[in-house]
């Protein structure tokens, strides 16, 4: 799956994973979940529910950032300069994708600065919509 496909999903996480070298020992810090968008939105609600079942499951606390602005650039750009390690994961929705080839002065390239694999990103929620109307308009679909 290429990466333009995969962010391009409805909501990714993206994880950037540790090297095989500390595969053994990982996590035996905090971990912190990079949030693109300001508290209170749909991306937040998502962050705080993931993040207890995400602490339970790697016994280490996940602390939620979340840095607003530029649709989500300034948070993803800050995941991209985190250290490689595994303690840095980004939440963010298919404006990732966009983004990239909205702004030609952004400091990191997705597709080179952020592992991608089946393990390392997730489709967190499916938009449903739903349109009503007047039972009086005669709609087919």
């Amino acid at each position: 799956m290429s990466i333009v496909r995969a962010l391009a999903t409805s909501l990714v996480c993206t994880c950037i994973w540790v090297s095989a070298a500390f595969a053994q020992t990982y996590p035996d810090r905090p971990i912190t979940l990079v949030v693109a968008f300001p508290p209170g939105g749909a991306d937040d609600a998502i962050a705080r529910i993931i993040h207890e079942p995400m602490e339970h499951a790697l016994g280490q606390p996940i602390v939620i950032e979340n840095i607003g602005g530029a649709g989500g650039m300034i948070a993803a750009a800050k995941a991209a300069r985190a250290a490689p390690d595994g303690y840095t994961i980004l939440l963010h929705q298919d404006a990732l994708a966009a983004a990239m080839t909205l702004y030609s002065n952004r400091t990191f390239d997705a597709e080179r600065d952020f592992v991608a694999s089946d393990s390392s990103i997730w489709r967190l929620r499916r938009w449903q919509r739903v349109r009503r109307c007047r039972p009086t308009i005669l709609t087919n679909s």
